[in-house]
């Protein structure tokens, strides 16, 4: 059903990335990618975040951080993203691609994922618990 996912977040070096690799882990079967609105371009995933996977038995491997382009979304059979205002943005960006723009939590919640950039390992351990459990909720949809 959906083979091509893509994570979005701003930067593309905290979230998105982790949510890739979660959804790799949970569905080894289906190409997951990631990149952000901004994309911090050329950058490796935050060492807090990738050690916080780590901790939690995640691997992240190599990761160099994009910018969201046209033909991400195009290439994609759905969007995941954090939070709503990134919906948001995208659909403004690129309306063709409205139907397949979701939440990451669409299925449990659909709460906003907060960014944990620059806010301390706390924040990092409490987000990477609620993209643990929205991967694990759209494992079985997708």
């Amino acid at each position: 059903m959906f083979d091509r996912i893509l994570t979005v977040c701003d930067g593309n070096i905290c979230r998105s990335p982790t949510a890739a690799a979660l959804l790799r882990r949970l569905c080894p079967e289906k190409q997951v990618t990631s990149a952000g609105l901004v994309g911090l371009e050329g950058e490796d995933m935050d060492p807090v975040a990738r050690e916080v996977a780590r901790r939690n038995g995640l691997f992240c491997g190599d990761h160099v951080a994009r910018k969201l382009r046209a033909e991400h979304c195009r290439d994609a059979d759905v969007i995941l993203v954090m939070e709503s205002r990134q919906r948001e943005a995208l659909i403004k960006s690129y309306p063709e691609v409205s139907g397949k723009v979701f939440l990451l939590s669409h299925w449990n919640g659909a709460r906003n994922i907060p960014d944990p950039y620059r806010r301390g390992e706390d924040a990092f351990e409490q987000v990477y618990r609620l993209i643990d459990q929205a991967t694990k909720a759209w494992s079985g949809k997708l």
